[in-house]
């Protein structure tokens, strides 16, 4: 398993959010954030998806067992046999690098497994508490327009909790709607850090009406 840190500063158009202490799984994993600063780049690797999938007992290797189709070796915690059904948690994180033209590029990794399910009714409960949905209240930076030849492109400017503004397209009703607001609501995906639930890495997920 990776070696993570703590912590992280976010790219243009992505942030941090402080969220609630979640009773999930207990986790023996160091925490998946990890950031490093140089003089002109700043590189953060924070967690970016999980998901769930099916997968067969294959071979039993001393305490561990391999998972099929794609024979990962993991340790066999929930005493398996061969040809039992099961059901992983994998997560992909990210490595975020933002140069000093403040332009990030973001690297997804492979998935790899953290633990496994005898039924995925166990394993979704997990996810659900490492994937979650909420609506929060953002400040409106403002509404602008840009014209090329005949076409007329919309965009909105909000900032986040954590001090980061993004830039998302809108179309001329929402452009209306939101042209003398300061306030707006919007539809966020927390993604937390399985060894630190009081961590997470939140995406605008859109505009809530």
């Amino acid at each position: 398993m990776k070696t993570y840190h703590k912590f992280f500063r976010t790219g243009l158009g992505l942030f941090l959010l402080a969220a609630l202490l979640l009773s999930a799984c207990s986790s023996n994993e160091p925490s998946v954030f990890d950031t490093t600063t140089s003089e002109d780049t700043n590189v953060s690797r924070v967690p970016w998806d999980y998901r769930i999938v099916e997968g067969t007992v294959g071979d039993l290797i001393g305490s561990d067992m391999t998972v099929l189709p794609d024979n990962e070796l993991m340790p066999n915690d929930g005493n398996y046999a061969t040809g039992d059904k099961i059901w992983s948690l994998q997560y992909m994180d990210a490595e975020m690098t933002t140069g000093a033209n403040q332009k990030t590029d973001v690297r997804l990794s492979s998935w790899d497994t953290i633990k496994t399910f005898k039924t995925q009714e166990e394993a979704k409960k997990d996810l659900a508490n490492l994937k979650v949905n909420v609506t929060t209240e953002v400040d409106l930076v403002g509404v602008y327009q840009t014209k090329y030849k005949d076409q007329t492109r919309d965009f909105a400017v909000v900032e986040l909790p954590s001090g980061n503004r993004i830039k998302q397209p809108i179309d001329d009703a929402r452009y209306k709607e939101l042209e003398k607001k300061k306030k707006v609501s919007v539809k966020l995906e927390e993604v937390h850090d399985f060894a630190d639930y009081d961590s997470a890495y939140a995406k605008f997920r859109g505009w809530a009406s």
